[in-house]
C-alpha cells in the first residue's frame, strides 16, 4: 500500500511551544546526570527555561556534565525524603528522568505532593506507570497537581498517536502500533530497568487490560520506508496503560521489530554513541499506529532519530504546559489525554508526522499476529 501524505503545514512547521508562555516558573529535573537527564536538561536551556538540576552527583560534576552553573545543581537521594524535599524546593514542577522508575518515581511523586508541584516521568514501565494512576490520583486531586507518567518515546509518543488516529470516533475496535528501530544501543539505565523489571506485561483484550499471552505474539508489519516489511514479536510498554485510562478501545497491542530486540539482549552491545553536536546516536526510529474505528481504518506514523534524544522535548512541552496552564483539577493523566494531539505533536522539533486512512479494499500493514 502507499505511504499516507504529509499532515497539514501547522503539523510539520514545528509550532511555538509552550515554553513561549511564560518563564517566571523554574523546572527540576531528577536524574539530570544520565542519558536522557542530559537530553532533558539541555531542551529546557535550549528553550531558555530556569532550571534547577538534580541528581545523586556532586553539584561541582553535574555542573560539567550538564552545563548549568553549580548553584543550579543539588545532589540528592530518593531515600533520602528530606533531602528530597529540599532540593525541589524553589521548583513549579519535576521532570523524573532516573530509572529504573520502579525505584524512584514514588519517592519523587510524593515529595511532588508533598510540596504542592507537577510531575512528569519517562517511564516505559507499565507497573511504575500503572502505580501513579492507581495509588497518586486521589491525592493529586486533593493537591491539585498534575501527574504525568510516561511522557517519552515509549509511553507518550504512541499515546499522543493513538488520541490524534481515534479522535471523533465513536467506538474504537483496535489499536495497533508498531515500532521499528534500525539498532538499539541501550542506556545503563535501560540494562538496570530490564534486570530489575520481570513483572509480566498486560495488553488491552476484549477492552480492559489483561496478561500479554505468553509466548508473545509475532507477525510481519509492513512499515513505511524505508523500513518496509519486519518480523515484529510484541513488546506492550507504558503506552498500554496510558491509552488505557482515557481511551476506550477493545484491543491494544504494541510490537517491535526483531533486530533491535537482538542488540538488547547482546550483552556486548555498547552505549548510545553521539554523532551531532546535541549528542544524538545515529538511531533511526519509526512508530506506526493504526487504529480501527467505526470511521475506517486510520494510520499515524512518526519517524526521528534517537529514541532517548526525542524523549526530552516531549516531557519538557509537556511540563511546560502544565506549569504554565495548570488543570482546574489535579489527578494523574495520560499525554492524549491532557493535551489536544495535534497542537502537541506540531511543536516536536525532530519528528515527522505523516496521516492517512487505509482503504478498506487494502490489507492492514499489521498482519494477525500468531
Amino acid at each position: 500500500m502507499s505511504v499516507p501524505g504529509p499532515l497539514a503545514d501547522s503539523w510539520i512547521r514545528n509550532e511555538p511551544g509552550a515554553s513561549n508562555l511564560r518563564h517566571g516558573n523554574v523546572i527540576a529535573v531528577y536524574g539530570a546526570g544520565g542519558h536522557t537527564g542530559r537530553f532533558v536538561a539541555q531542551e529546557l536551556r535550549r528553550r531558555g527555561q530556569a532550571a534547577i538540576v538534580i541528581s545523586r552527583r556532586e553539584p561541582s560534576a553535574l555542573a560539567k556534565l550538564t552545563g548549568y552553573p553549580e548553584a543550579s545543581c543539588r545532589q540528592a537521594r530518593c531515600e533520602e525524603p528530606d533531602a528530597l524535599d529540599q532540593a525541589l524546593r524553589g521548583a513549579s514542577a519535576v521532570i523524573n528522568c532516573a530509572g529504573p522508575f520502579m525505584d524512584t518515581a514514588p519517592a519523587l511523586i510524593e515529595s511532588a505532593l508533598r510540596l504542592g508541584i507537577h510531575y512528569v516521568d519517562v517511564t516505559a514501565e507499565q507497573r511504575t506507570a500503572l502505580e501513579a494512576f492507581e495509588t497518586y490520583r486521589e491525592a493529586a486531586r486533593e493537591r491539585k497537581v498534575a501527574i504525568l507518567p510516561a511522557v517519552a518515546f515509549f509511553g507518550g509518543l504512541a499515546d499522543l498517536l493513538a488520541t490524534a488516529a481515534t479522535a471523533g470516533a465513536r467506538s474504537v475496535e483496535d489499536i495497533s502500533i508498531g515500532v521499528a528501530l534500525d539498532s538499539w544501543q541501550p542506556t545503563q539505565g535501560t540494562r538496570k530497568t530490564g534486570e530489575r523489571n520481570t513483572a509480566r506485561r498486560c495488553v488491552i483484550s476484549d477492552g480492559r487490560l489483561a496478561p500479554l499471552p505468553d509466548p508473545a505474539p509475532k507477525t510481519d508489519w509492513q512499515f513505511p520506508a524505508p523500513f518496509g516489511e519486519q518480523p515484529v514479536v510484541a513488546v506492550p510498554l507504558s503506552e498500554i496503560i496510558t491509552i488505557s485510562r482515557h481511551i476506550e478501545a477493545r484491543s491494544v497491542m504494541s510490537f517491535m521489530n526483531a533486530a533491535p530486540l537482538s542488540d538488547l539482549r547482546d550483552a556486548k552491545t555498547p552505549p548510545p554513541k553521539p554523532v551531532d553536536s546535541s549528542g544524538r546516536s545515529a538511531q533511526r526510529f519509526m512508530m506506526d499506529v493504526i487504529a480501527t474505528c467505526d470511521a475506517g481504518r486510520r494510520r499515524m506514523t512518526a519517524t526521528g532519530q534517537d529514541i532517548y534524544a526525542v524523549s526530552a522535548p516531549l516531557a519538557v512541552e509537556a511540563c511546560m504546559r502544565v506549569v504554565s496552564d495548570p488543570p482546574r483539577s489535579g489527578g494523574t493523566f495520560a499525554a492524549g489525554e491532557m493535551f489536544e494531539p495535534r497542537s502537541f505533536l506540531g511543536s516536536q522539533r525532530g519528528l515527522s508526522i505523516t496521516s492517512g486512512s487505509i482503504p478498506a479494499r487494502d490489507r492492514s500493514p499489521c498482519r494477525s499476529p500468531a
